[in-house]
């Protein structure tokens, strides 16, 4: 594994950690919970790369190592500069997220060769809506799965992302029905909602587990959900 860092277009600094492979079959995304970091993903990383996948998990812009501006107006400095916290963050600062991912795609795509079709994004939580999101506006990419993922997670609204997913692109939903928020609403019920407003075809799938929690943490209780998201991917 190797530590980068990457500048998004408006000139945040944001940390990822790189599983690399000489010849991979793929390439991955991978995209934390709130309140968690990058690290959260190193044992389904190095499973992936077994399989043949690289991987880059980054740091959302004010978590972890990601929590630095780059002067904007000066795009050639190191990028070190105010320090930013999601936990000051506004729901607007939150959606400007979505800037990190294409900072990791311009990434794989420049440095790693990697092409559209082969870039799949794996989020949780707040990740899967990004997630959604980014395939929903930028239909050369064709896969996404989805742990936990939200109608409305920090103003990141998925039911309008869902009826924009092509009929040639692959969604694997995926919830725990004891993934209950504070506000009450059940995440499996709101996973079974996404997964039923987007486009029905063969290459959508959901898994709804009676327990395992929410994001990363249903990887950890339900040891047999990495081998199915390989799976998925081929």
């Amino acid at each position: 594994m190797e530590k980068i860092f990457l500048k998004t277009m408006d000139s945040v600094k944001i940390a990822a950690d790189l599983y690399p492979i000489e010849k991979p079959v793929g390439w991955l995304v991978l995209l934390h919970m709130m309140p968690s970091t990058k690290e959260s993903w190193y044992n389904f990383a190095t499973e992936a790369q077994k399989a043949g996948y690289e991987s880059i998990a980054i740091d959302l812009r004010g978590h972890g190592d990601s929590i630095t501006y780059a002067d904007s107006h000066r795009l050639d400095t190191d990028l070190y500069g105010q320090k930013i916290n999601y936990q000051n963050f506004s729901d607007e600062e939150h959606q400007k997220s979505v800037l990190d991912l294409k900072a990791a795609v311009e990434y794989l795509m420049n440095k790693r060769n990697a092409t559209p079709e082969k870039i799949a994004f794996i989020g949780a939580s707040i990740g899967a809506n990004l997630s959604l999101q980014y395939i929903s506006e930028n239909p050369d990419f064709k896969t996404a799965i989805l742990l936990s993922p939200g109608l409305n997670y920090r103003g990141i609204k998925t039911e309008p992302f869902a009826v924009k997913i092509k009929f040639n692109q692959k969604i694997f939903f995926i919830s725990a029905k004891d993934d209950i928020r504070s506000s009450g609403n059940n995440n499996a019920e709101e996973t079974q909602k996404l997964h039923d407003s987007t486009f029905s075809n063969e290459n959508k799938k959901i898994q709804i587990y009676e327990t395992g929690g929410h994001g990363t943490d249903i990887l950890n209780n339900q040891r047999e959900l990495t081998n199915l998201i390989i799976e998925f991917l081929k």
